[in-house]
């Protein structure tokens, strides 16, 4: 019973934590015409209910694509009808259509807010939960409400969810998958993963280290009898997954193909993540490498939009490449969550079309390590948060954004005594550092220099944060600050990248994992 007691406290505290963030502003509230993420929500309630389902990707008199008009997979827009059926029940001005535009009001806001505590309560939370107590590595099941509550209460998340506003639905599938694939239900764990993908096509970002985990496994258990009957299974669970939610539009290729341009829109160029530029949306100052090098180069003005979808295809590729070729090899557990890691955020660095908001991706996965790594995944999930200042700027989140970050870091601290693990081992180095000639003298200082740029990292995003904020950019620099704000986002997010494919390529043991027959 005490451990379902720690754990439901933690959970408590979470949801006071996401309750009062979701007292604040949201994405483009009182920002005409565009407003924000929360009207996209909400215009897409408006829009399924209203119109026939072979009408919601096109363009019509009623559907105006160019006002937030649906970009996700079917999954999402089920769900935006699902939403505005109980809206409907409650008010319908709601989701009016062509009259709720820019529909504002506070019970509306407590409806929208409640939709979201609902999806976090029905598949985030539980999946952390569950997670937390299949650990192996916890020794006690006092530390699987400590790790729990560190996950629960990561800010970028909580931020974007319960404060600028979307669904954490996608993100708590692929948790759910994860979280399948650790008790070896395979097909189970695909299905997950299917429906994540069906969700939000950033998903993708997820799809090599399943596929590749996966894979590995068929051929351990060899092709020519358990491993070809596996890789049958998974296929077949993939082939239903997709028809079943593809399934209204299945039965015209030209649904299929208009759905799968509002999907990948690639003529809108490497940096548009998004139609809109407006006062709430920013998105050439994402923590990517092209963002980052737009600086110097004008690289949109440079290279044509194919040529850059064909580089950051070929950039992403590369990158990848080593982490998934050693899970394909010797696929483990442990290395399937490191290759998560690692290859979100190849893709999040180099790939077409990052908004910001996708380095929720890359940190969630981290957030799964953190019991692991618990100084590199509390460093990651810090910066990540200091990634989307210029956002939560924008939405007015700057509070709970100042109280949110520093209890975060104080509860890894509490939970997990980070500073004190900062060895090659405990970073998991310590294979890595016995490749290196000479690596004894400079190994000894290692923990010291770490807790160093540790501290350096911190100060210079906490004064960073403080500049954005309080100080007026020079008139002529007006985005000095968020464009300082990616930059330092981004060099930490490449030296991370570093850091994860070394632990990846240079772990022989799979420490802890059970053997794949």
């Amino acid at each position: 019973m005490e451990k379902w007691s720690l754990m439901a406290m933690a959970v408590l505290l979470a949801l006071t934590v996401r309750w009062a963030v979701s007292l604040g502003s949201y994405s483009g509230a009182g920002k005409p015409p565009m407003y924000g993420d929360y009207e996209a929500q909400r215009h897409w309630q408006e829009i399924t209910y209203n119109l026939p389902i072979r009408q919601w990707y096109f363009n019509t008199s009623d559907n105006n694509l160019l006002y937030w008009g649906l970009d996700y997979p079917p999954l999402t827009a089920y769900h935006s009808f699902v939403c505005a059926y109980i809206a409907k029940l409650i008010n319908p001005d709601w989701v009016a259509l062509h009259t709720s535009r820019g529909h504002e009001s506070q019970p509306h806001k407590l409806f929208m807010r409640t939709t979201v505590f609902v999806a976090d309560l029905l598949v985030y939370i539980p999946a952390v939960i569950l997670y937390c107590f299949s650990l192996k590595e916890t020794s006690a099941k006092k530390k699987a409400s400590t790790c729990a509550l560190c996950i629960l209460l990561y800010p970028g998340l909580i931020l974007i969810d319960h404060g600028h506003f979307q669904y954490p639905l996608s993100l708590g599938l692929a948790l759910w998958a994860v979280l399948c694939l650790s008790h070896d239900w395979d097909l189970l764990g695909s299905m997950a993963f299917c429906l994540a993908l069906n969700y939000k096509q950033m998903e993708l970002y997820h799809s090599l280290p399943f596929f590749c985990y996966l894979l590995g496994k068929c051929f351990k258990k060899g092709l020519k009898g358990k491993g070809l009957v596996l890789l049958a299974k998974l296929a077949g669970t993939v082939l239903v997954s997709f028809a079943a939610c593809w399934l209204p539009f299945g039965t015209d290729v030209e649904q299929i193909m208009q759905v799968l341009r509002r999907l990948f829109p690639i003529d809108r160029g490497l940096f548009e993540a998004c139609m809109f530029s407006s006062p709430t949306h920013c998105p050439d100052k994402v923590a990517n490498i092209w963002c980052s090098l737009s600086v110097l180069i004008k690289i949109k003005n440079v290279i044509s939009p194919r040529t850059q979808l064909k580089l950051s295809f070929a950039v992403t590729f590369l990158s990848l490449l080593p982490a998934c070729i050693k899970l394909t090899v010797q696929p483990s557990l442990r290395g399937f969550k490191f290759a998560l890691v690692s290859c979100a955020l190849s893709f999040f660095l180099f790939s077409f079309q990052v908004h910001e908001k996708s380095i929720l991706l890359v940190s969630v996965p981290v957030c799964l390590i953190i019991n692991e790594i618990p100084f590199m995944a509390t460093w990651f999930l810090l910066v990540s948060t200091f990634s989307l200042l210029p956002l939560l700027l924008k939405d007015e989140l700057l509070l709970p954004y100042a109280v949110t970050t520093p209890a975060f870091l104080a509860v890894c601290l509490a939970s997990f005594s980070i500073l004190e693990k900062t060895s090659a081992e405990d970073l998991q180095l310590k294979a890595f550092s016995l490749s290196l000639k000479g690596y004894v003298s400079w190994f000894k200082s290692f923990p010291r220099i770490v807790r160093s740029l540790f501290l350096l990292s911190l100060s210079l995003m906490g004064v960073l944060s403080v500049l954005s904020a309080a100080v007026p950019p020079p008139p002529r620099l007006p985005d000095l600050f968020p464009l300082a704000v990616a930059v330092v986002s981004c060099l930490h997010f490449l030296l991370f990248l570093v850091y994860f494919n070394v632990v990846i390529l240079w772990d022989s043991k799979n420490r802890g994992q059970k053997k794949i027959s």
